[in-house]
């Protein structure tokens, strides 16, 4: 069984266009308020992470791209969505909103006491909010 060397997981994202990772960056920085970590080089590209606690989003600017997937949850197997839990749902919107940021599921209470809300970010991944 392995043994976690810290509480959470981190998750990469090979981005849009090649050489032109600004409008993740400019997602997940600007609006969502993910700190920058570092820049390094890897096998498949130039890697921005950025933390959230103590998970790291890692945004890769691929030397290669590779073709895009279909997109949506329920469009193919595999991971489909990265969630965030927020005290600041509201807030959180808000700021998405006054970006012209569209909501493919709007603030909805899913049973008492939990609210979430869903976006795509610019590769069209899906962003949900608790």
């Amino acid at each position: 069984m392995m043994q976690a060397a810290k509480d959470s997981i981190d998750i990469g994202i090979m981005c849009g266009d090649i050489g032109d990772i600004d409008a993740s960056l400019h997602f997940y920085h600007d609006l969502l308020g993910l700190t920058n970590v570092g820049v390094s080089e890897a096998t498949t590209g130039t890697m921005h992470r950025l933390r959230v606690g103590t998970s790291d989003v890692k945004l890769i600017d691929p030397t290669h791209r590779p073709s895009p997937g279909p997109i949506g949850i329920d469009q193919q197997l595999g991971f489909r969505y990265l969630t965030f839990v927020v005290t600041n749902l509201d807030e959180v919107i808000q700021r998405l909103e006054a970006e012209h940021i569209g909501f493919t599921r709007p603030k909805t209470t899913i049973c008492p006491g939990t609210t979430i809300a869903m976006v795509k970010d610019p590769d069209g991944n899906i962003v949900e909010f608790v």
